[in-house]
């Protein structure tokens, strides 16, 4: 496990430590050339298969754990399981080389923040890693297909969703949240403060017993709060 320690940096600006686990050392070096070029993110841990990711990830200094999902002795979902059941602080981006709806859902299912196409990750990593630290999901277009599609298969199954236990205003504002608006621009529409909006998302997080936009998101679709 190659290990760089951060130096002095400016006591203004957070810094991102992102463990990159990988079982392919060129895909590590190219991805950490990206990363370590910006002021905001930094590795400071590399992983060469799951077991070493997660070893790395219980030691509670990291941020962010980037995996790619086909490792040895154990795959990226099996590790993200892990994480988040024994780090659940530390925010996941999964990494793969297939457009695949059952990884995208087991990645999600495993606590993954975004999945992020290995094509793709000169473009797309920069803006996933940043979302996740920001608690908002990473979903790549043909991602929002699949999470549409699989809307639609549970409408057509007649599953129904449960009574919502959130007021109107809560529901107006999980609706804006998976929408992609800011705390701001809630605020703005609604009529609101930040601090308002910033409240009403709290207890939102704290009733439907989740963490982040990602899962807000997930279940606004669900809950029909947002039109596919």
């Amino acid at each position: 496990m190659d290990r760089k320690m951060t130096g002095t940096r400016d006591a203004q600006r957070t810094v991102t430590r992102i463990l990159l686990a990988d079982d392919h050392a060129l895909v590590r070096r190219g991805l950490r050339l990206i990363l370590d070029a910006e002021p905001d993110l930094t590795v400071v841990a590399e992983a060469a298969d799951g077991a070493e990711a997660v070893a790395a990830a219980r030691e509670g200094e990291v941020d962010l754990a980037i995996l790619d999902i086909a490792m040895p002795r154990m795959t990226g979902i099996q590790a993200a399981r892990e994480i988040s059941r024994r780090a659940p602080g530390i925010r996941i981006l999964m990494l793969s080389m297939y457009d695949n709806e059952q990884y995208f859902f087991e990645s999600l299912k495993a606590g993954a923040s975004g999945y992020v196409l290995k094509s793709v990750a000169d473009r797309d990593l920069l803006e996933a890693c940043r979302a996740a630290m920001r608690g908002e999901p990473f979903l790549y277009p043909g991602a929002v297909t699949a999470l549409i599609r699989d809307y639609l298969a549970r409408a057509r199954r007649g599953e129904r969703v449960p009574d919502s236990v959130l007021t109107p205003r809560e529901e107006e504002i999980v609706k804006l949240i998976a929408e992609g608006y800011s705390s701001k621009e809630i605020a703005e529409t609604l009529q609101i403060s930040v601090k308002t909006v910033d409240r009403h998302r709290a207890n939102v997080l704290a009733k439907l017993g989740m963490r982040d936009r990602l899962e807000l998101t997930r279940y606004a679709i669900r809950a029909g709060l947002v039109e596919p």
